[in-house]
Order: structure tokens, then C-alpha cells, then sequence
């Protein structure tokens, strides 16, 4: 991608409109949030935010889930000693705190 120079104008409260092409580009839409990261050298970098909004497939992932358990119970099925042995396995010396929230890059 070439190296694109955009402006814009600081109001009297220091507001500003973000450039369309910036706003396509971070995929911001109205009410979304940006970041700004201030780098040692002095330059500055937007980002758009992580969405405060929990992810809006996972409702209708529980409900069809909820669905599917209430419709089929018969298909619950519990762990093999053998599925659970390889779990253990893998995630062996893995450290991890369930009460951590994730950093936004890792979701």
C-alpha cells in the first residue's frame, strides 16, 4: 500500500473529523471508539478500539446452543478418559488465570 497524507482541522474545542479514507480503513462507524499510542519518537498512532460490546455472535450462538441441548439431551455426551488424558496433555504447564481478562490483540 503507497503512502497516503490526510489532514484535517482542529476546531476551537479541539475536536476533529476523521478522514473517510482513515474511518474505511480502521472500519470505524459512528459511536466507535479510537485509540491513540504516543511513540517514543514523538509520532502518534490510531487504532480503532476494542469494542466494548460483547461479540454479537455470541448470542445467538448460546441460544442456538441452549436450542440444541434442550432439543437433543440425548446428545450430551460426557469425556472419555481418553479425550480428557490428551487435553491434560497438551495443556500441560499451560498457566493461566480465568478471572484475567484477554488482551484485546489476543481475542
Amino acid at each position: 500500500m503507497s503512502t497516503l497524507l490526510l489532514t484535517s482541522t482542529l476546531t476551537d474545542r479541539y475536536q476533529t473529523t476523521i478522514p473517510e479514507a482513515v474511518r474505511k480503513q480502521l472500519g470505524l462507524s459512528k459511536r466507535d471508539q479510537v485509540s491513540y499510542t504516543i511513540t517514543a519518537d514523538g509520532s502518534v498512532q490510531l487504532t480503532r478500539a476494542p469494542s466494548s460490546e460483547p461479540d454479537p455472535a455470541l448470542k445467538p450462538f448460546l441460544s442456538l446452543l441452549e436450542r440444541d441441548l434442550t432439543t437433543h439431551p440425548q446428545q450430551v455426551q460426557p469425556l472419555d478418559a481418553e479425550t480428557y488424558t490428551r487435553l491434560r496433555r497438551l495443556t500441560a504447564g499451560a498457566e493461566f488465570d480465568l478471572d484475567t481478562e484477554l488482551d484485546p490483540a489476543d481475542e
